[in-house]
C-alpha cells in the first residue's frame, strides 16, 4: 500500500531480459536500506525488491506488468519515481494507492500556468475507468487533484516541488504514463455495473 508521495527519481542503470521478463537495476538514495522481499512503487508499479546492494537494486516486471504500464519503455539513464510501502500508523498525505496499474494514457499537452504546469492526459475510454472532478488519480505513482475530468481525459496541476522532485519534468506531449485510477470509484463503478445494469427490456433491476 502507497501513498502516492514520492520519494524520489531513481535513475536506471541496468536492464536485463529473462525471457518474457525484465529485471531493472535502479539506483536511488535509499537503496542502502531496502531489503530482499520489499515492495517499491516504480511510477507506480508495487513491484518487489529481489538483488540490493548500498547503491542500487533490483527488481522484475513480469510480462503483464510490461504490457500495461510504461516500465516496458524504460531505458538506462531513465528517471522513475520511487516509493517505499507505507508504514501502519504513519500519515497519509497522498491518498490510497495500491501500486495496481490500471491502465496508461498519453499526455495531450503541458502549459505554464505562471509557476505551476498544467498537464493534460488521455486514456481508452472504452474501460471502465473514470475520473471525477476534483478526485484523486496516480499518475506515474504521484498522488494528485483531477482538474477537467471528461470522459477518456482530465488534467492536473504541478507545484515546482512536484516538478523538480519526480519526473514529470521529463514529461512531454506523447509521453506515456501510468495511471492507477481511485479504488473508491473502481468499487462503485463495478457495483453499479453489477447490479444497475438495466435488464433486456431497459428496466432496471428489482434490488
Amino acid at each position: 500500500m502507497f501513498s502516492g508521495i514520492v520519494e524520489a527519481a531513481a535513475t536506471v542503470v541496468a536492464l536485463e531480459k529473462d525471457r518474457e521478463n525484465l529485471h531493472l537495476t535502479l539506483a536511488c538514495p535509499f537503496a542502502g536500506a531496502l531489503r530482499v522481499d520489499q515492495s517499491v512503487a516504480h511510477n507506480g508499479v508495487c513491484l518487489t525488491v529481489v538483488r540490493c546492494d548500498a547503491a542500487t537494486y533490483t527488481v522484475t516486471a513480469v510480462r503483464e506488468t510490461l504490457q500495461k504500464s510504461n516500465l516496458g519503455l524504460l531505458c538506462v539513464g531513465s528517471e522513475v519515481n520511487v516509493e517505499r510501502s507505507m508504514k501502519a500508523g504513519s500519515l497519509l498525505d497522498g491518498h490510497i494507492v495500491q501500486g495496481h496499474v490500471d491502465q496508461t494514457a498519453v499526455c495531450q499537452g503541458v502549459a505554464e500556468a505562471d509557476g505551476s504546469w498544467y498537464y493534460t492526459f488521455a486514456y481508452d475510454a472504452a474501460t471502465d475507468n473514470i475520473t471525477v472532478e476534483k478526485g484523486s488519480v496516480a499518475v506515474n505513482g504521484v498522488s494528485l487533484t483531477v482538474v477537467g475530468a471528461q470522459p477518456g481525459g482530465f488534467g492536473v496541476a504541478i507545484i515546482p516541488y512536484t516538478y523538480e522532485h519526480t519526473n514529470f519534468h521529463a514529461i512531454r506531449k506523447g509521453t506515456v504514463v501510468n495511471l492507477e485510477f481511485d479504488i473508491v470509484g473502481k468499487y462503485i463503478t463495478a457495483l453499479a455495473r453489477r447490479y444497475l445494469a438495466p435488464t433486456a427490456d431497459g428496466r432496471l433491476p428489482d434490488r
